[in-house]
């Protein structure tokens, strides 16, 4: 089974995004949003993801990577 990747890390640099900035934009804390921009999460409310994406102005493809099978 292939994996998703989470390219968050990525978006927020390209809109020059501080993890502070989105933490109070999205309205999730700090360690919450560090874990997903890490990716050491295994699961990501809709309502979270459309937050994140309202606020960077970004589809979820922008962030969600899928990594087939190695």
């Amino acid at each position: 089974m292939g994996k998703i990747i989470l390219r968050l890390d990525r978006m927020m640099v390209e809109r020059k995004m501080s993890l502070n900035e989105l933490s109070e934009r999205v309205g999730i804390s700090n360690v919450n949003l560090s874990k997903i921009k890490t990716g050491k999460v295994t699961a990501i409310r809709f309502g979270t993801l459309s937050a994140i994406c309202e606020a960077l102005d970004c589809q979820p493809g922008d962030i969600l990577e899928y990594s087939p099978e190695d």
